[in-house]
């Protein structure tokens, strides 16, 4: 039995995907009479995805031109919330002190919504000019996506057992060694669990940032679609944010297992 269904892993996401699209089909067929089917919308979306690298315009560019402007921001504004929400994960773990006095502060921004970030963002980078709506994104992704880095690394040096920091007092471990010898491979799984949440979360704040900047990427081009009343490329823009949010996860997990078996 177990030979028969090998290839469960493509079969049944193929299945679930094809249940999906037929119920898509009925839907556009019936209650939803202003939803484009899946056949119209394929044959309105089809020169973007055929030639996904063509640029005709700056906002009329195949959809892999626009993923690709969307996926340079994204990983600029995600590297600077890593380098700013890990030293602060492992300063609220390690410092009772400094927790008391920033945790409120942080679960007081956490939940603000990119869209209020994003115009504080543009008035802090005026003076840049033309390079303002850039950087007010740059911003807006990294002070949104660094708060799960920022908790789970707390969480992770917490979870550290006393016994291995008793041990490094017993070695006598200066506090370097101590943090990349005992608190960092300890604290590591619960790291890339929020390195995961982090990477999730500046994909979903590049849309609302590009969407209100008017930049070119799949946000952009899903604003100015919407604005057009073009439905069928609004759909392709969803499905591109899910596959490519999909395939970030997968390589975020692939990457975290390669760090634990190392």
């Amino acid at each position: 039995m177990k030979q028969r269904f090998k290839l469960d892993w493509l079969i049944l996401p193929l299945a679930g995907i094809a249940f999906v699209v037929i119920l898509w089909a009925i839907s556009s067929a019936t209650w939803a009479k202003e939803l484009p089917s899946p056949l119209k919308t394929w044959d309105k979306s089809k020169d973007y995805i055929l030639k996904p690298f063509e640029k005709r315009g700056e906002m009329d560019q195949g959809i892999l031109l626009f993923t690709w402007y969307s996926l340079v921001l994204v990983a600029k504004g995600y590297a600077i919330a890593l380098l700013i929400g890990t030293p602060l994960g492992f300063l609220l773990g390690i410092s009772k002190a400094f927790a008391r006095t920033f945790d409120p502060i942080i679960q007081i921004l956490r939940p603000v919504s990119p869209l209020a970030w994003l115009p504080l963002g543009l008035v802090l980078f005026l003076s840049a000019g033309k390079q303002a709506s850039e950087l007010g994104a740059l911003f807006t992704i990294a002070i949104c996506a660094m708060w799960p880095t920022v908790l789970n690394t707390a969480v992770g040096v917490r979870a550290v057992p006393q016994d291995y920091l008793n041990v490094a007092k017993v070695l006598k471990l200066s506090r370097s060694k101590t943090l990349f010898k005992i608190l960092l491979p300890a604290a590591l799984p619960y790291m890339f669990t929020g390195f995961r949440l982090s990477l999730g979360i500046a994909w979903l704040v590049i849309v609302a940032a590009e969407m209100l900047t008017g930049r070119p990427g799949v946000g952009g081009f899903l604003w100015q679609e919407y604005n057009s009343l073009i439905y069928e490329h609004i759909i392709l823009c969803i499905v591109t944010i899910g596959v490519v949010g999909f395939i970030l996860d997968r390589l975020m997990s692939v990457a975290e297992g390669r760090f634990k078996s190392a």
